[in-house]
């Protein structure tokens, strides 16, 4: 329904909004007189602080108003942030937003003050980002605070904020954030007409952004990447990039985004270059070793036997009598068992799903090698590639990993060492043609920069970054 003008006669105005917002058990319609006339306070108790409202707003109004010949409402109440507003449509929003407005009787207009009072989660150490070195504060579901704790990092007057809301039917707010002196202006725009394109009834969590506005949104590969981490955000807004903070979300997007992002740390930069260099070629080998090690092991024992040693292949052959199953559905069976172990040590309660998922594997493998189902070293295999699957780091890579192992081991089970090459050819063609906001994702490997690979594998020492650059 359209919103009416507010009126002058405050009972006709109380009466719009109990119609408007009925049945709403948190509504709450405060009336009291003064020498001036009546008036109201209108707020959800679900959205504000009582005490608030009684000692800044109420209190006031009913101790000096008496005393008062010229009404000054700006002067009078002690509430920071105090607008007016002189129709339902500006007003309606401040009071779903946590605002209590002031009605009065022969004014065309209300006020509406600021007295939030939901619950916010407080400033902890982000889970999904565990470090041994570094701050220990991540983002919360509360938009200002999470600008906060950028801000208090860049204290700078090239930090820019702009604010929008998305949703149609429940405007959620959304924040871009970026340095002038460091971001191209095209960038920021083609972010903000991205954004301003969504059509939604309102958006719940970042992801429901990611899916909008990413090039490639048929792709297994992130093209976008997210952090709960503030020092992680600064560090890509001095690099020229763009954050976007959605209201009630941890998770901060940040674009645009290259392939050697997802399994960098910002830990790399806190501990010695020759540490971070090793962590950062392990992290590397891990993620290549979740995607290709079970299809390199179906290929070689299926296809190629005469590859290993006399000792080992004699082992393996031994190993495998009495099992009935080939050696890829022996693989198919331990993955997908691994993988089904894995979601439930998510899912379950965190107390009990560490348990689970380590001792549910434990379980499952020796008791699938008793039972004749699969040969021991397909559970070292598969053991294995989920300790490498963890240790690559990114949570949205590792996924993308997971999800091509399954492909990666039918192409080896019917092509051997072939059908792995076929398919790392395919995957290696996707991944070079993706790009994210005109950034070509495989940067600085395709195109080659050679200026961008020194700070690729190895990290390279701070001074000596700050040394090129001067």
């Amino acid at each position: 329904m359209a919103n009416p003008t507010i009126s002058t006669l405050l009972e006709k105005n109380i009466k719009f909004l109990e119609n408007l917002f009925s049945p709403s058990s948190d509504l709450q319609i405060r009336t009291f007189h003064t020498r001036h006339g009546k008036g109201a306070l209108v707020f959800f108790e679900s959205l504000v602080t009582k005490k608030t409202v009684s000692d800044q707003v109420l209190a006031p109004l009913l101790l000096h108003l008496p005393k008062l010949e010229m009404i000054n409402y700006e002067s009078l109440l002690t509430i920071h942030a105090l607008e007016k507003y002189d129709s339902w449509q500006e007003a309606i929003p401040a009071l779903l937003n946590g605002s209590c407005l002031l009605l009065l009787q022969n004014q065309r207009s209300c006020y509406g003050l600021e007295v939030k009072g939901y619950p916010d989660r407080q400033v902890t150490e982000p889970e999904s980002e565990t470090v041994v070195r570094g701050p220990r504060e991540g983002f919360v579901e509360n938009l200002l605070t999470n600008i906060s704790l950028i801000r208090r990092r860049l204290n700078t007057v090239d930090l820019k904020v702009e604010l929008m809301e998305i949703g149609d039917l429940a405007p959620t707010k959304v924040a871009v954030i970026y340095l002038t002196s460091t971001t191209r202006t095209d960038l920021v725009l083609e972010v903000k007409k991205r954004l301003q394109a969504i059509k939604l009834p309102t958006v719940l969590e970042s992801g429901y952004l990611e899916e909008f506005i990413e090039d490639n949104k048929y792709s297994v590969f992130p093209q976008i990447a997210h952090t709960e981490r503030p020092d992680r955000v600064v560090a890509n807004l001095l690099e020229g990039r763009v954050a976007i903070l959605c209201d009630g979300t941890p998770f901060v997007l940040i674009i645009p985004t290259t392939f050697n992002q997802f399994w960098q740390a910002n830990e790399d930069y806190y501990e010695r270059y020759p540490i971070a260099s090793l962590i950062r070629t392990i992290r590397l080998a891990s993620l290549l070793l979740s995607l290709l090690l079970p299809s390199l092991f179906v290929a070689v024992i299926s296809f190629h036997p005469e590859m290993l040693p006399t000792v080992l292949l004699l082992n393996f052959m031994q190993q495998r009598e009495g099992v009935p199953f080939p050696i890829f559905v022996q693989a198919l069976i331990m993955e997908v068992s691994f993988e089904a172990l894995r979601e439930a040590g998510v899912r379950l309660p965190r107390a009990v799903g560490q348990a689970v998922s380590i001792v549910g594997a434990l379980v499952i493998g020796e008791a699938a090698v008793k039972a004749g189902l699969v040969a021991p070293a397909m559970v070292i295999m598969v053991a294995v590639t989920g300790i490498a699957s963890f240790a690559a780091g990114n949570y949205p890579l590792a996924i993308a990993m997971r999800l091509l192992r399954f492909p990666m081991l039918a192409l080896a089970a019917i092509l051997g060492l072939y059908g792995i090459m076929l398919g790392v050819i395919m995957i290696v063609l996707h991944v070079t043609s993706l790009h994210s906001f005109g950034q070509p994702y495989m940067s600085p490997i395709a195109p080659l920069n050679i200026q961008g690979l020194k700070d690729f594998i190895l990290r390279v020492p701070i001074w000596f970054n700050r040394r090129q650059k001067t």
